[in-house]
Formats: C-alpha cells, sequence, structure tokens
C-alpha cells in the first residue's frame, strides 16, 4: 500500500496535508497523533469511506477501493436488537461472504456469548465482535480505529495474538491507536501524524534511536554509591525522583546508559530495576507532536 501527497479538506479545515507512507503486506502498521491529527480521516480514505481532495492512494498496486479492504473507524456499527451470531449472519448474506460466524467468534473469543444480544455486550466486547465482522470477509487489508478501546487484559492479549497471527498469514493491518504499548508490541512500523502532516514514518527501531537522550527508572542495592557513579559518567545526568528515595531517574543515550551499568557492576553495586520512565515510542511520540507528558 502507497500513499502520495494525500490531501483532504472539510471546508477550511485540512485534515490531512500532503501525507506520504508506505505498508508492505503482511506488515502491522500503527497510527499514532494526537487528537484531531487526521488519523481517522487517513483511515476512512482506507476503507473507501472518504476520497481524497488531492494525491495518490494505491492498495494491492490499484486505486484504492473496498475489494479486499475491510474493518472499522470510530468503533464498529452493530446491530443491538440482535445477538452476535445475528449480527455477523446478517453482514455475510448482505456481502455474500460464505465464512462462518461460528468461526470468527472463536477467532476474538466471543463463542460463549455468541447468542447473547448485542446491547448487553461492555464496549471491548463490541470491539471484539467487530473485529470478527471484518474477518468475515477475510481481507487482504485490515483497517482497525482503536482496536484496543475498552478492553482488559485478556481481551487486549486475544487482539493481539488474532493480528499477528492474520499479518503472519499475509494480511496485511493498518490501525490506530493512542496506546503507544499496544504499538510498541504489535507494530514494526509506524507513521506518526501531527495537525495533518507526517512527522515520522518508519521502523520503531529508526525512531527509537533518533529520539536520543531517555529518562529511566534506577533501583540498586546501594543508592548513595550509585549516585556517585551516575554523577562520575560522561553522558548521564541525574534527576531527583520526590516519591521514593531509593530510585534515581537518569537520562541518557543508550550507550552511556550501557557505560553506566558495567560501572555499577565495578563497584558492586547490583542493579535491581532499570526501566523506561516513558517509552521510546512515547518519548518519540511527545516530542515530534509538541505534546508534553501528562497533558
Amino acid at each position: 500500500m502507497r500513499a502520495r501527497g494525500i490531501t483532504k479538506c472539510f471546508g477550511d479545515v485540512v485534515a490531512l496535508d500532503g501525507v506520504d507512507f508506505d505498508v508492505a503486506p503482511g506488515q502491522i502498521h500503527g497510527l499514532a497523533g494526537p487528537n484531531g491529527a487526521g488519523k481517522t480521516t487517513l483511515l476512512g480514505l482506507l476503507l473507501s469511506l472518504a476520497v481524497a481532495d488531492e494525491g495518490e492512494l494505491a492498495i494491492f498496486g490499484g486505486p484504492a477501493g473496498l475489494a479486499g479492504v475491510a474493518g472499522f473507524v470510530d468503533g464498529p456499527g452493530l446491530y443491538p436488537s440482535l445477538t452476535a451470531r445475528q449480527n455477523l449472519a446478517a453482514l455475510a448474506a448482505l456481502g455474500g461472504h460464505p465464512a462462518d460466524p461460528g468461526d470468527v467468534l472463536e477467532q476474538v473469543g466471543l463463542a460463549d456469548v455468541a447468542d447473547d444480544r448485542v446491547r448487553g455486550f461492555s464496549l471491548g466486547m463490541r470491539q471484539r465482535l467487530g473485529l470478527a465482522a471484518a474477518l468475515l470477509t477475510e481481507p487482504r487489508l485490515l483497517v482497525l480505529d482503536e482496536p484496543a478501546n475498552g478492553l482488559d487484559p485478556a481481551g487486549n492479549k486475544h487482539v493481539h495474538d488474532v493480528l499477528s497471527r492474520l499479518a503472519a498469514g499475509g494480511t496485511t493491518v493498518v490501525l490506530s491507536s493512542h496506546r503507544m504499548d499496544d504499538l510498541e508490541a504489535l507494530c514494526t512500523e509506524v507513521t506518526i501524524l501531527a495537525t495533518g502532516r507526517v512527522v515520522f514514518t518508519g521502523p520503531l527501531a529508526k525512531l527509537s534511536a533518533e529520539n536520543g537522550e531517555l529518562g529511566y527508572r534506577l533501583r540498586t542495592s546501594d543508592p548513595a554509591t550509585a549516585r556517585r557513579v551516575v554523577a562520575e559518567t560522561r553522558g548521564v545526568r541525574l534527576a531527583e525522583s520526590p516519591r521514593d528515595a531509593e530510585v534515581l531517574e537518569v537520562h541518557a543515550q543508550v550507550p552511556a546508559l550501557d557505560e553506566l551499568v558495567l560501572r555499577l557492576a565495578a563497584e558492586g553495586v547490583a542493579v535491581r530495576e532499570l526501566a523506561p520512565v516513558v517509552s521510546p515510542l512515547e518519548a518519540a511520540f511527545l516530542t515530534l507532536t509538541g505534546q508534553e507528558a501528562g497533558r
């Protein structure tokens, strides 16, 4: 899939402004950005719910269209008075799809509630039913808007497993999410939008490498000695951690962090915890979109 110079306006509002990005077959590609960045508009174009004002959007080597594409934006459209099985059977009949509703319900973990009416479903269950509806068509491109919305940890893992299995089988997945942990766990590449423009697109590893200095939470067997070693290690900055005197917050790039760990070991100080204060993707997201942590 390839997008070149995609522009979409709604009156005087420019939702997308010259968007370029590529998605390889069988890849899970993430879309991230603040509210109003243009993510939903872009997903709508992929699903042919709207047409770009300018630019070229090619899917499977040809113009964008519904053939082989399935998914949802702004949540799945469902019939609340029907059961989960009846919803899928109705959609299969409308689209002429031979897929078995029972099979896709099993895939998304809803087999036990297949005959329950959707009006009683939680938000997370509706999201999973929307995914099941998309799977009915056995799509080559699956487009999902916040698929983890409302999911508990077990449901989230189930959806992750489904998407990973689909990608391994050659299905291309494009999904948006505000959850950086989901994007890091699932995606090989991401596109970050801000005010309708692409501020980054490419592999997660490249994003992390370009992000530079990160903050890390450091817990050791000897905080006093660790504090001294941090001060003596070039390229490492110390920030106070007022909530816990035994935890240090250090800021460094990866090579300097590696040097710090080696120095601590040489001093006989055990490292009991070393974890990013903010994930590399989230840190890059905040930097590239001009956001601040906690906003």
